[in-house]
């Protein structure tokens, strides 16, 4: 296989392996996290189904992948703000 040359009036008509062989990675990556968030979807549906908001959720997923100290900081602001309009 030919490889990328450095002009581009050259390079319309060369092949990189390597170049394909990341492209494919990605779109493949691409499927599979689209499939993931049909997954992801239907979960949310089951709970809203069974009662549970589902926008509840994804803030409580949400939540659960911050740091501690970046809860108890976005916590004390927020109630900061809210202190501030009289709530």
């Amino acid at each position: 296989m030919n490889q990328i040359n450095s002009t581009p009036e050259s390079s319309a008509n060369v092949t990189d392996p390597h170049l394909a062989q990341l492209v494919d990675r990605i779109e493949r990556m691409e499927e599979e996290k689209h499939n993931i968030m049909a997954d992801i979807r239907e979960i949310y549906a089951e709970a809203k189904a069974k009662g549970y908001d589902p926008k509840i959720m994804r803030k409580v997923v949400s939540i659960r992948k911050q740091d501690p100290a970046d809860i108890a900081e976005t916590e004390a602001l927020l109630d900061t703000y809210l202190a501030a309009l009289g709530q």
